[in-house]
């Protein structure tokens, strides 16, 4: 059997512009928009990737961790197997 492979990457550059004012305010909180991604957006984002990928039969997603912390970078392995011989009820 052989394997074939390509990669496909999407990537999310997140930006916060803070005025000068901000930071001299002793109650701001510098990271709350980045707290905001993570706990907020990004695992509902994954949530709904997931369920779009899981609703086309006969491909497979899973998440693969390269030693990259998740903070960082989330891998989505799409996998869809071939089958050599056609469904039943195929004449070809």
């Amino acid at each position: 059997m052989e394997t074939k492979k390509r990669t496909f990457t999407l990537r999310f550059s997140l930006l916060a512009n803070i005025p000068d004012e901000l930071w001299e305010d002793e109650d701001f909180e510098e990271d709350a928009w980045l707290e905001e991604w993570e706990a907020g957006i990004k695992p509902r984002l994954i949530r709904a990737i997931f369920t779009h990928l899981r609703s086309f039969p006969g491909w497979q997603a899973r998440i693969r961790n390269r030693g990259v912390p998740p903070v960082d970078e989330i891998e989505i392995v799409l996998e869809r197997t071939l089958s050599a011989r056609p469904p039943c009820g195929d004449r070809r």
